[in-house]
């Protein structure tokens, strides 16, 4: 399948991995572009020598293309940017803030710059500092989310910028990777679904936890905080937004999610720990290769695109 995006990133499919933090590491992005799409690496919170170890691994296990997602409130945010340039690599998405600062030095060494945006002002914004394309991603996202769903955030990025536009958030299947398409997005990045691969190498807990995920089972805490995130239910989440219904200060309900995540992906505590996953989760009933994942979507979307062919009756004419 070609579009702008596998045209722009040498890919073979317009599929991204997202950039999960404790669960992109290089196994996981290594499996995705061997299997046609775009692996990252994420460096989340992590020093930037032990990116550039991850960075080195998966050029280890794969010659195809690969990014890492820089979260640029990291403290390490400005030793990863250069780390990424010393390595070479292609690609670098990048969340929780701006990238500019650091788009000189980027573009200088030929790599594709795509932010995470959850507006349209910041696709226009970032449009106008030369980055190459926005992952456009709804709040149906699993981990921290903006406001917009998929569906109307998608289209209104897509007609306010010139660049190609990646769909994220709420994607698991074929139907939703058409349904992108014609939002006006020329690829799609998806999180969840490649957290219940065979490659994701994140505690089985978590994987089970995915797969009996009910359509309802999504929570959104950190809302009177600004910085709402999307989990799954268990006992933390039903803590959390207890105390948070009653106002509890920013500091004790930061506390409460403090190594969250890594005690749920690594230590495989799916009560006590923040399992991040987006809403469609509960679209995701097994464990598959990310080969099989990848073929999976590819086939779905084909299938769904050649039958969208509709007759709209307007007064006598047939459309």
């Amino acid at each position: 399948m070609n579009t702008e995006i596998t045209k722009l990133l040498g890919i073979e499919y317009p599929i991204i991995q997202g950039g999960m933090a404790w669960v992109a590491e290089h196994h996981l992005a290594a499996a995705v572009s061997e299997a046609g799409g775009l692996g990252l690496i994420g460096a989340a919170n992590a020093p930037a020598d032990w990116v550039r170890e991850q960075i080195r691994a998966a050029r280890k296990l794969t010659d195809k293309p690969f990014g890492v997602n820089i979260m640029l409130m990291s403290p390490y945010a400005e030793d990863v940017a250069k780390v990424v340039v010393e390595e070479g690599v292609s690609v670098v998405t990048t969340g929780a803030g701006n990238p500019e600062k650091y788009m000189e030095q980027w573009k200088a060494a030929g790599i594709k710059v795509i932010p995470v945006v959850a507006s349209v002002a910041l696709a226009k914004r970032l449009e106008r500092s030369g980055v190459d394309a926005v992952v456009a991603e709804g709040t149906e996202a699993g981990g921290h989310i903006g406001e917009l769903t998929t569906m109307v955030l998608v289209p209104q990025v897509a007609d306010a910028v010139q660049i190609p536009v990646i769909a994220a958030g709420g994607i698991a299947d074929g139907r939703g990777v058409a349904a992108a398409f014609m939002l006006g997005a020329s690829g799609c990045q998806l999180g969840t679904r490649f957290v219940a691969t065979r490659e994701a190498v994140v505690h089985e807990r978590y994987k089970e936890y995915i797969l009996k995920a009910k359509d309802i089972d999504t929570k959104v805490t950190g809302r009177s905080t600004g910085h709402p995130v999307r989990c799954l239910r268990n006992q933390m989440t039903r803590e959390y937004l207890r105390i948070e219904a009653e106002g509890v200060d920013f500091e004790k309900l930061e506390l409460m999610t403090v190594g969250g995540l890594r005690r749920a992906v690594v230590e495989g505590d799916v009560e006590n720990g923040n399992v991040m996953a987006g809403q469609c989760a509960g679209m995701i009933r097994e464990v598959l290769t990310c080969r099989e994942v990848i073929e999976k979507l590819m086939n779905e979307a084909g299938a769904v695109l050649s039958k969208t062919k509709v007759d709209f009756n307007v007064g006598s004419d047939a459309v």
